[in-house]
């Protein structure tokens, strides 16, 4: 990012003119282009390569999940196109990716001073690199969402270039404001209401809110864990809850050794005032638990404590963090551990971040980062949204994009790129629907290898 730091210090024309200077590296209109590349790997090849470092027995979990649909395929498959993206032609500008830029990695959740906030809210393969792969990425999500949802080709369109769209009028925005403005410019639902005409779809705005603002450590503690031994612990729900203790004893032994030498390890990471609040809970029980669809079979526990007295309980989720499906392509992160890659990813992306946010590992080469579970959070239900509702959440998507780049790498340099016109709406559009084809065409060799027996699956 050091040279988009040098190109701050330029005058906002010499930046813009930089941007401008770009389409000469790659035309807006080339990013409609897509052809698979001759030497293209095998896309079930690169699933079960993921497989390799993952626990065996919730892999077959992760190939059903992602064998559900096509959309759901997309979700596990962030690093099949991320080696697309590599054979296309880039601006050469960049921002801090989000690296998994999907409709379903944006949602709601409780900023630091308790407002309902929306954004990215999934960093697992966060790399600096060009910014067109994450749109192209969203896009892209929205054709197959459409799809999916039985929209007609015209409808599906139209919601995939509004998240384009606006994120190329919010760049535009960012590009003339000042550097404060951007850094804590935020979308609250409060905002999010304001924006929808109707009355029907403000009412579903504030439901959907107060169903997440009821997603609070209490409500999951009650729905997670059971009575112990005079204390709580986690409920075992096997395959996708396991408390370490129902485990066989040399591996439950070794899991709590690694668990409290990454709690160790966590502390140091935060900062001070915080670490004095976090060191006022007493850890009671860990458990491994299965999240999302591309994470499952990756170390991901929940840790339960204990504050003031038993009717304080919090909640942590530790996952593990690999590197970036980006890096085969944009080279190895700067940080020294995947964890703090993943953090500092995090807090360069979002205007509000979580207090707990903070990156561990163990000596077996397991690297982890750490957050607040079920803190007001909630996501959209994107299989209930018509064509209507979904354009509305194509502009949000497309916004809080915007965002994230433009706090992390030159707005006034991508915006004069993107220029005025809608040549990269288009073009970016017309690239979505052709990845999209071509993500189905995955989906099918995948489904192909599940039927064959090439790989194995378990609903969980």
């Amino acid at each position: 990012m050091r040279q988009q730091h040098e190109s701050r210090r330029s005058t906002p024309d010499e930046r813009h003119e930089h941007g401008r200077a770009a389409r000469k590296v790659a035309a807006r209109s080339s990013h409609a282009e897509w052809s698979p590349p001759a030497d293209r790997r095998d896309p079930v090849e690169v699933i079960t390569d993921q497989d390799a470092a993952r626990l065996k027995w919730l892999v077959p979990i992760r190939h059903h999940r992602m064998g559900e649909s096509s959309f759901s395929f997309y979700r596990g498959a962030a690093a099949i196109m991320a080696a697309d993206l590599a054979s296309r032609p880039v601006s050469g500008l960049q921002a801090q990716l989000c690296g998994d830029a999907h409709l379903s990695n944006f949602g709601t959740f409780a900023s630091a001073d308790r407002r309902q906030v929306f954004d990215v809210n999934d960093f697992d393969e966060t790399l600096p690199g060009p910014w067109e792969w994450d749109v192209k990425r969203l896009a892209t999500s929205f054709v197959l969402a459409g799809r999916e949802n039985g929209f007609t080709p015209e409808k599906t369109r139209s919601a995939t270039t509004r998240a384009v769209r606006e994120y190329r009028s919010a760049m535009a925005v960012f590009a003339a404001a000042p550097n404060l403005d951007v850094w804590y410019s935020q979308l609250t639902v409060e905002k999010i209401a304001a924006m929808v005409p109707k009355k029907s779809d403000k009412k579903r705005v504030e439901k959907a809110a107060a169903k997440a603002r009821s997603r609070d450590v209490l409500k999951a503690t009650a729905k997670l864990t059971e009575p112990g031994d005079g204390a709580l612990r986690i409920a075992d729900h096997p395959p996708l809850l396991v408390p370490l203790r129902t485990l066989p004893e040399d591996v439950s032994d070794q899991l709590h050794h690694y668990a409290k030498q990454s709690w160790d390890l966590y502390l140091n990471s935060l900062r001070d005032d915080r670490r004095v609040l976090v060191e006022r809970y007493r850890m009671l029980d860990v458990a491994l638990k299965v999240v999302g669809v591309g994470s499952v079979g990756t170390r991901c526990m929940l840790v339960l404590f204990e504050g003031r007295d038993d009717k304080d309980p919090f909640l942590l989720q530790v996952k593990e963090a690999e590197a970036s499906v980006l890096e085969a392509h944009l080279g190895p992160s700067s940080y020294d551990t995947p964890g703090e890659r993943v953090v500092t990813g995090r807090r360069l992306i979002q205007a509000s971040g979580d207090l707990f946010l903070g990156w561990s590992a163990s000596d077996a080469g397991h690297h982890y980062y750490w957050r607040q579970f079920h803190d007001m959070k909630g996501s959209a239900d994107v299989a209930a949204q018509g064509p209507r509702r979904m354009e509305l959440y194509a502009e949000m998507c497309g916004w809080t994009l915007a965002h994230a780049h433009a706090r992390s790498g030159d707005p006034i340099a991508i915006s004069g790129y993107l220029g005025t016109g809608d040549s990269f709406d288009k073009a970016t559009t017309r690239f979505a629907e052709a990845y999209a084809d071509q993500n189905d065409a995955d989906y099918a060799a995948f489904q192909h290898a599940i039927r064959s027996g090439r790989i194995d699956v378990a609903d969980g």
